[in-house]
């Protein structure tokens, strides 16, 4: 019985079939995009010494609760990496290595804008350990650009990353799409010159409007024009995968898409539900304890969790135990999104109940998963319909 082998099922090794991962959250930025609802300030200054040693004495913290580990993976996100020192980036490594080890194939990811100004940091990050770069190209159009809030120009961009792939093993960008007054033609030929590029791994997002940003006022105020309906968006998004299939990268997850070998080994720890310590303001964490899985959340006000560090050794806001349903809701939620689908066996095992067999004959029949060697992943048609298919498939 299902709900018997749940019993005896050990969460706390359940982790090991997503690994092991470090995200450490920098929140500044130059400026604030009009459509980000990320935790990201715009400050004056930064105290670079005093948020590396915070930041050091996070991850020394999270080393003592989670011993004998082995890091696969750091990701330095935010606002706005790039505008860390390089040596801040260097203590932090020594940290997470001194913390942990690191995998002898350890990916190191740190996203960066590509301004002149940070752009002449690529090299120093590399020399304390950086291997992978994620630029936020966001589009390959001057105007939408400006649009976008964006700080740099396209000649920028091109040349920050020649200047990136000199530097790096390898190199990530993001593009949104669905812009204002974009159509399908305009994206299929921006797609293709990104492609054209020589980036070994691409992050395509389709244009959010979200509460508590710029666009989002705007577009509660009816001033937000000229963005395509819900059919066109639908059809780049189709679009998207044919041609990023064509170039030979594949989606291997909504909206990412890489070689085979050249996904982002980190993200992955996210969908295939590892565990990430997670330090800096507002990052959001899972650990597993002996026989418990936890949800960590930090102070989200850069200057409160700077306090709370160095007065009271935690940045953590939040600990919370995440029963076992929970877990499982989870990793359908985040596993359904990858090419490679849901292991039906583990996640029957966490939920203590089978999925219900009729359902999943049924959207099969429909054309919107594929139900094959124990796993569920969804269709190139069933993709855009996913949270749909997600309400079924947790009935």
């Amino acid at each position: 019985m299902i709900v018997e082998d749940s019993i005896r099922y050990d969460i706390a090794e359940d982790w090991r079939h997503g690994g092991f991962g470090l995200y450490v959250h920098w929140p500044f930025c130059a400026a604030k995009c009009p459509y980000c609802d990320f935790n990201s300030h715009v400050v004056p200054a930064v105290d670079q010494r005093r948020w590396a040693a915070a930041l050091v004495a996070e991850i020394a913290r999270l080393g003592r609760e989670l011993p004998g580990r082995t890091l696969g993976s750091i990701f330095f996100g935010g606002g706005t990496p790039s505008l860390m020192a390089p040596d801040t980036v260097d203590q932090v490594l020594r940290a997470a290595r001194a913390a942990w080890g690191f995998a002898n194939d350890i990916e190191i990811t740190l996203e960066a804008n590509p301004t002149s100004v940070e752009k002449g940091r690529f090299h120093d990050y590399a020399q304390a350990g950086v291997n992978r770069l994620s630029m936020g190209i966001q589009a390959l159009n001057d105007d939408d650009l400006r649009r976008l809030g964006r700080l740099h120009s396209v000649a920028e961009a091109r040349a920050a990353f020649d200047v990136a792939r000199a530097s790096f093993h390898r190199v990530s960008f993001d593009l949104i799409y669905a812009r204002q007054g974009q159509g399908i033609d305009a994206w299929r030929s921006e797609l293709r010159e990104a492609l054209n590029m020589a980036v070994d791994h691409l992050s395509l997002y389709q244009l959010t409007i979200e509460p508590g940003t710029a666009f989002g006022a705007r577009a509660a105020a009816g001033k937000l024009r000229d963005l395509p309906d819900d059919d066109v968006s639908a059809d780049m998004y189709l679009e998207t995968q044919d041609i990023c299939a064509e170039f030979g990268m594949s989606g291997y997850e909504i909206s990412n898409h890489a070689p085979p070998g050249r996904e982002s080994r980190h993200n992955l720890v996210y969908w295939r539900q590892g565990d990430w310590a997670a330090v800096g303001p507002g990052a959001h964490g899972r650990i597993t304890l002996p026989r418990a899985r936890f949800a960590t959340e930090a102070y989200r006000a850069p200057g409160k969790w700077l306090e709370q560090v160095e007065q009271n050794h935690s940045g953590e806001s939040l600990r919370e135990l995440l029963p076992r349903s929970e877990i499982a809701t989870e990793y359908l939620l985040m596993a359904m999104r990858l090419s490679e689908g849901l292991d039906q066996h583990r996640y029957e095992q966490l939920a203590g109940s089978p999925l219900n067999e009729n359902i999943i004959e049924s959207l099969q029949e429909l054309g919107m998963i594929l139900h094959r060697d124990g796993r569920i992943c969804a269709t190139t048609q069933g993709r855009p319909l996913l949270n749909a298919i997600l309400r079924e498939l947790a009935a």
